[in-house]
Formats: structure tokens, C-alpha cells, sequence
């Protein structure tokens, strides 16, 4: 078992969301190869499971993440986050806000809640939010009714923001440096990991962009 990912965002780089496992592969399988290929950070998001599914599939990505040193955050429901017992709980603009959610979970598990202007950024982190998404940068199917919000929203939250960020939405290897290089130092992907046939080889490729682009940067 690696040693875990610090519960304040500073050594994750990659963080990905799941996409419903393609035919032939399990969340199992498609979340350890992610590990493997280094992911930092893994959100289970899936609509469709049962209360009693959701809750067994997250427990099983728990001990993945566990194993690979990466954290876990559950999207959406804080009752399965509690009774999984999971890193963390990522809301949205439409769930519970931030502060109910505090005050359900207390401070051992990390909130991250969806923000798409440094008004609901800053408003999160004022009610106790851990951190937030910056999103959707890009054109993306996951968030189809949102209007892209463009890099420079990437450098406001960079200047503005006291916790950290995670840009988002329609990220893969043909815009990654350019986000890493509009200030962003965590980057969230779906279908780009996720969604490949090839989750190990994806993360992997895309971690070290990321980080080549930041310490670059740095030089």
C-alpha cells in the first residue's frame, strides 16, 4: 500500500472521474489501471446504481484508491460517502450546499464542490469547501447545457483562490499543457482516462504533460 494522497490537494496533478466502464471492463479494472498510471485522484460518478450498488462499488474503489495511494471522492451522495466511508464527497451547484454538507460530514473527509465563476468559487470555499472544480474550460458532453468558460477563468482562480482548484471539462492530450500553462496545477479528466481503451497508457501520458507543463513553468 503507497503512502496516501495528502488531504489538502498539494501532490495530486491528476484527478479523474469515471465514465460507466466500457464492455468488458469493471469500475474495478478501469479504476486500478487509472492508479497505475497515475491518478492521484479518483470521482465515482454514476446516476444510474442503486443506493445498494453505489454503496458496494464505492467501497471496492475506496480499497483500490487505498492501495495506489490515490484518494476517492464520491459524486453527489453524502449518505453512501458516510456509509462507505470514502475520502471525500464532490457536490454540485444543485446538491446540498456546501455548508450542510460540513456540518453532516465534520472535517475528516474532504468536500470539492463545482464552481464555474470565481463568485461560486469563493462563496465554496467560504462555506468549507476544500476545493473547487473550474469548469467546463472546453466544449464537453458530460456538461452539454454549460457554456465553455474559456483559460482565463483558469487565471482568475489562480489569483484569487486561498484553496485549491481543479480545472475541468473537456480536457485531453491535445489541450492538457495548455491548461497546465494557464495556471492550472490540478487537472480533472473523464473520458480521456476513463473513457479509453487504454486507461493506464492515457494517465500516464497525461500526468506527464501536466507536470512537465508546471515545472516548467516554475524554471
Amino acid at each position: 500500500m503507497k503512502r496516501k494522497r495528502l488531504f489538502d490537494l498539494s501532490d495530486v496533478r491528476l484527478y479523474c472521474l469515471t465514465t460507466a466502464p466500457r464492455p468488458g471492463m469493471t469500475y474495478f479494472d478501469m479504476v486500478s489501471k487509472a492508479c497505475a498510471g497515475g491518478a492521484d485522484a479518483i470521482q465515482l460518478r454514476d446516476k444510474t446504481l442503486s443506493a445498494r450498488e453505489l454503496l458496494r462499488v464505492a467501497k471496492t474503489l475506496q480499497s483500490v484508491c487505498d492501495q495506489h495511494g490515490a484518494l476517492f471522492i464520491l459524486n453527489d451522495r453524502v449518505d453512501v460517502a458516510l456509509a462507505a466511508d470514502v475520502d471525500g464527497i464532490h457536490i454540485g451547484q444543485e446538491d446540498l450546499p456546501v455548508r450542510v454538507v460540513r456540518q453532516m460530514v465534520g472535517h475528516k473527509k474532504l468536500i470539492g464542490c463545482s464552481t464555474h465563476s470565481t463568485a461560486q468559487a469563493l462563496q465554496a470555499a467560504g462555506d468549507g469547501a476544500d476545493y473547487v472544480s473550474c469548469g467546463p474550460l472546453f466544449p464537453t458532453p458530460t456538461k452539454p447545457d454549460y457554456v465553455p468558460v474559456g483559460l482565463d477563468l483558469v487565471k482568475e482562480y489562480r489569483a484569487l483562490l486561498r484553496i485549491p482548484f481543479v480545472a475541468i471539462g473537456g480536457i485531453d492530450e491535445t489541450n492538457v499543457a495548455a491548461v497546465a500553462a494557464a495556471g492550472a496545477d490540478r487537472v480533472a479528466v473523464v473520458r480521456a482516462v476513463c473513457g479509453s481503451d487504454r486507461p493506464e497508457e492515457a494517465a500516464r501520458r497525461l500526468k506527464e504533460k501536466i507536470i512537465g507543463q508546471r515545472e516548467g513553468a516554475r524554471t
